[in-house]
């Protein structure tokens, strides 16, 4: 059987990130461009910098991802894309990127929600782990209990109407004069 290599393109908020994945379960490469030192000035994310610094960088960071996984284009059979939710912009640099390397390749595109994509990094860290289980989502932008009923069913418990763990960390932070981490500014 014909090993299945992905390529995950991540640019929801901060950070822009190319992995290639083989068979939904092995990281072959997973690149990260993190722009944490640019926001620290400003306290937090700013999203229109944010959205700059992914143009900057998306490409190589795809090029340095194909070459860390030891692969070429041409082996990647479908390019996967967070697709929302996040920063606007951002997102719309990792899909404007993505859709034009689908289409250059003729690769098919994989519109992936952050929050699932969330619940499918589990499978990379555990890879014995199957449906059903629990989750529960602790990031900067996200908090949320759901329910993995299969790998593409899902039901919400519960979340956060205002704002995430993340955030409210990073508040609080900002409140006693510690280190901000890298989320969005409030």
């Amino acid at each position: 059987m014909k090993d299945i290599l992905i390529m995950g393109i991540e640019s929801s908020c901060d950070e822009t990130s190319v992995a290639i994945v083989k068979n939904g379960r092995e990281v072959l490469s997973n690149v990260i461009n993190s722009q944490i030192k640019i926001h620290e000035e400003y306290g937090g994310v700013v999203p229109e910098i944010a959205s700059r610094c992914h143009v900057e960088v998306i490409n190589m960071i795809m090029k340095q991802a194909i070459k860390k996984a030891n692969v070429k284009l041409e082996d990647i059979d479908a390019i996967a894309v967070t697709q929302g939710p996040g920063l606007v912009g951002a997102l719309l640099v990792g899909v404007s990127y993505a859709k034009g390397l689908s289409y250059v390749t003729k690769k098919p595109l994989i519109a992936v929600n952050h929050i699932e994509g969330h619940i499918a990094g589990n499978y990379l860290t555990h890879k014995d782990l199957k449906p059903p289980f629990l989750c529960l989502i602790i990031s900067g932008g996200h908090t949320h209990l759901v329910n993995v009923k299969s790998y593409n069913e899902f039901e919400i418990l519960g979340k956060t109407r205002d704002d995430a763990v993340g955030e409210a960390f990073d508040k609080v932070a900002r409140v006693i004069g510690l280190r901000l981490s890298r989320r969005t500014k409030s």
